[in-house]
């Protein structure tokens, strides 16, 4: 009995062992394949995709907002009919019978038929009752004012995975905020294989979007488009620009390029439009950069407004060049304010002798010269400096009334908003608030990103640029009654090693009223050919809309 007893036990404990090994290698071994297996028995994880937020000016109005469609899907375990089906989606939904067929035959619990399907359709397919049909909500983007501030939008299109993803301007730099997270569900079946939606958990991870405030005023940006394209056709300009701004806070009140596109369908539409010139567009500022190589030397001490220059009785050379004014015409121990009222570039080169290379360029990067402002939109470049041993005493020349470098506009912009401000040059923002999806909301505050110059300079350099106004070559198109500080500028543009004798790049900058600055303003005009001078083309632009929006912010005149 002894020795039955002990095979009989060694029997049980082989037989225990092979079942714990063959637990082991279903579990452990192959627990990842029958997980899959089970899923697939289980149900179908479809992706739900998350609200996109939305993009409002500063009174509340959605510029960027979301159209809700739907997504058409079958499960083909329950369409009995399946031909005819086919035939009824297609009619309605207007797509191809062979492509539905072909889904309703696959052995799966849930096909995608068709995007973006409008509200009218989905009702007309729910009144014809199709077993095993169903929807799904989806959001497509929407721009309710049209190409209004296309350029600083950017537009919604498609990744290489087919999934949504913003491009250029707002909807590429704050692209992650707006789209949020996409969540899955699943589609359970039951013992009979029809489908149970499961509702969306928090295990899921769908978050919506969340919507951006900005400080864009949507009345001014109107405006400054509407005026900007009468401009263009006024003098037969290529494009244009125009950038309004807060100087106290940095904030972007509007800001406009033309030709532009619409976002909608911003496929039909050429691939150089897409970019905002505002940021991404290299230039040679000319006449309007002169205000900043003034000030600086004006707050270093080497200059007070009414210094004399003593070489501008004519024409200066320098390393081989002649420099001459711009209409040819000297004046002998002209003071600075009568520089910058004249735009005489002799005075100016006298102002860049003082200041020096290591001056000028410390005075220049404090103003955000040659380095990116910081402005919260997609595809800002910048020019850095030229290393301080490549720069010949011409360059040093030119630079003083603004050849031969390179800026964007959104660099001229803060810097002369430094002026207006005190001195204090703020970090530009398009994006004034985040709104969350809780009912948070978080305040961009404003940014000092430098202190170029001191106060009392800056409103040494506003009266003198309100002189300009009043005395200057433009000074039959200002708005009188108001005290308004600007500059004219008329700027070469470098072709093929020299510069065109032909075409301009003409602009104005300034600020108003001078002494309390609601806003700072730069129009520029790329190559007119009613005249080449910003005098004559940029300036009565750049008035037109200063008047209109003296009066919109309920400014009365005071006087001259």
């Amino acid at each position: 009995m002894n020795w039955r007893y002990k095979f009989c036990l060694g029997l049980i404990v082989f037989a225990f062992f092979l079942v714990v090994l063959r637990l082991f290698y279903w579990q452990v071994v192959k627990a990842q394949e029958l997980q899959s297996l089970g899923d697939l028995q289980y149900g179908t994880a479809i992706k739900i995709l998350p609200k996109r937020g939305e993009i409002q000016t500063s009174d509340g109005f959605p510029i960027a907002a979301n159209k809700v469609s739907y997504q058409v899907y079958a499960n083909p375990k329950e369409v009995k009919n399946k031909e005819a089906t086919a035939q009824v989606l297609a009619s309605v939904l207007n797509t191809d019978v062979t492509s539905i067929s072909a889904s309703l035959s696959l052995d799966r619990v849930w096909v995608p038929v068709k995007s973006k399907v409008d509200t009218e359709t989905k009702q007309r397919l729910e009144k014809l009752g199709l077993q095993g049909v169903g929807f799904a909500e989806q959001y497509t983007r929407f721009y309710p004012e049209g190409s209004m501030a296309a350029t600083l939008l950017g537009f919604v299109g498609k990744d290489n995975d087919g999934n949504d993803k913003g491009y250029f301007g707002l909807e590429g730099f704050y692209d992650r905020l707006l789209r949020g997270e996409g969540g899955v569900a699943t589609t359970v079946t039951d013992a009979f294989g029809r489908p149970i939606l499961a509702k969306m958990d928090e295990s899921t991870g769908k978050i919506d979007g969340k919507s951006i405030v900005l400080s864009v005023d949507r009345s001014i940006q109107f405006l400054v488009e509407k005026k900007l394209k009468a401009g263009i056709e006024k003098y037969s300009a290529s494009s244009g620009m125009i950038g309004v701004m807060e100087p106290k806070t940095g904030q972007i009140l509007a800001m406009a390029s033309y030709p532009s596109f619409d976002p909608t369908t911003y496929f039909e539409y050429p691939l150089e439009t897409y970019k905002n010139p505002f940021v991404s567009d290299l230039y040679e500022p000319g006449s309007t950069f002169k205000p900043l190589i003034m000030s600086s030397a004006l707050d270093a001490k080497l200059v007070t407004p009414t210094t004399k220059c003593d070489i501008c009785s004519g024409p200066i050379s320098i390393g081989g060049y002649d420099i001459h004014t711009w209409n040819d015409k000297y004046r002998k121990n002209i003071n600075m304010i009568e520089t910058i009222q004249h735009s005489d570039n002799t005075g100016m080169v006298f102002v860049a002798q003082k200041l020096g290379l290591d001056r000028m360029l410390s005075y220049l990067g404090k103003f955000g010269i040659g380095d990116t402002s910081g402005i919260d939109l997609q595809g800002e470049v910048f020019a850095p400096f030229k290393e301080k041993n490549k720069w010949y005493e011409v360059d040093l020349a030119t630079t003083g009334f603004g050849q031969g470098i390179s800026i964007t506009p959104i660099e001229l912009l803060t810097a002369i908003g430094a002026i207006a401000n005190e001195g204090k040059r703020m970090e530009p923002h398009v994006v004034a608030a985040v709104e969350g999806n809780e009912g948070e909301f978080i305040k961009i505050e404003p940014k000092v990103v430098d202190t170029p110059i001191s106060a009392q300079t800056a409103k040494v350099m506003a009266e003198i640029m309100v002189n300009a106004v009043n005395k200057g070559e433009a000074s039959w198109a200002r708005v009188k009654g108001y005290r308004i500080a600007g500059k004219t500028g008329t700027a070469s543009i470098p072709i093929a090693g020299h510069y065109d004798p032909n075409q301009t790049i003409a602009s104005f900058v300034g600020f108003a009223p001078s002494n309390d600055p609601k806003f700072v303003m730069i129009v520029i005009i790329n190559r007119p050919t009613t005249s080449i001078y910003g005098a004559e083309t940029a300036a009565p632009m750049f008035f037109d809309i200063a008047k209109s929006l003296l009066n919109y912010y309920g400014i009365p005149p005071s006087g001259e």
